[in-house]
């Protein structure tokens, strides 16, 4: 099991550790005024820092591990992200006692676009996100949350993935699991991070993209949409068929949604190699 379900999970995976939901949770004085601040510091901030590193990094070629320890060491405190499949995302939205789908803050950071793949949720009759500050994408207190049922929230997000979002569950100061974001490697800032800089703020998925050779034709389109870089082609009898990389593979299922042969599936990975 890995270190982050070791100290989260109480056993489990730490994302099926119902304690982790718990409505106690949200008493945390600290974690309150790190909801308050959220756009403002964890994003806006973050933002400009992971521009500033981008371009050190582009300079030396790396950056110092004491620099990339603390990005790490900062996001699992405080906003830590794992890339979930949609089997797994529906049953932590079916949990929720409110969902409420909003502004993707990565997006509106680095394009000033309004792009709603943000789903905020709450476990207890009193929701965090109450009195969220939506002025930093220029709306007034509680403009912007628009109140979904959990089904039509699940739905939303399947038609997301059709169109490249991968999903991830989300801490809002761990372990307190508050969102689920349906972004992509290029628009997420946590993927962004582990790209750019190499600090990996975002954990692959307990799963693995495997291959069924038997199946395979060769068609190439897993790689075509894999955003990872996971997936390269090994010849059999005159046929290229997919090769995944598990350590590259972030577990996200798109290539598994692309295969019209079905040769793709899901596996568990191996256990202590989910986080990088």
């Amino acid at each position: 099991m890995c270190e982050f379900c070791t100290k989260h999970g109480d056993g489990k995976v730490w994302y099926k550790n119902a304690a982790n939901y718990a409505n106690d949770l949200l008493s945390d004085i600290k974690r309150r005024k790190f909801i308050e601040d959220f756009h403002l510091t964890t994003m806006g901030e973050g933002f400009r820092t992971l521009g500033r590193l981008e371009t050190l990094f582009m300079k030396k070629g790396r950056l110092p591990a004491g620099v990339i320890r603390a990005l790490e060491e900062k996001a699992k405190a405080e906003h830590f992200g794992q890339v979930l499949p949609i089997e797994e995302i529906r049953e932590i939205v079916l949990k929720a006692e409110s969902v409420v789908r909003m502004p993707c803050a990565c997006r509106w950071t680095m394009t000033k676009k309004e792009e709603r793949c943000c789903y905020a949720m709450s476990y207890s009759p009193d929701p965090w996100y109450k009195g969220f500050d939506m002025s930093y994408f220029g709306k007034s207190s509680d403009e912007g949350l628009e109140a979904v049922r959990s089904e039509e929230a699940i739905e939303q997000m399947a038609v997301l993935e059709e169109h490249g979002a991968i999903h991830s569950i989300w801490t809002m100061m761990t372990p307190f699991i508050g969102a689920i974001c349906n972004c992509t490697a290029k628009d997420c800032i946590a993927m962004r991070t582990r790209s750019g800089i190499g600090a990996h703020t975002i954990a692959r998925a307990e799963y693995v993209a495997t291959v069924d050779r038997e199946l395979c034709i060769g068609c190439g389109l897993c790689a075509e949409h894999c955003q990872f870089d996971a997936i390269e082609g090994d010849m059999q009898e005159g046929v290229r068929i997919a090769v995944i990389d598990p350590e590259r593979c972030y577990g996200c299922g798109l290539c598994r949604k692309t295969c019209a042969s079905e040769a793709i599936s899901l596996a568990r990975r191996q256990s202590g190699h989910v986080h990088p």
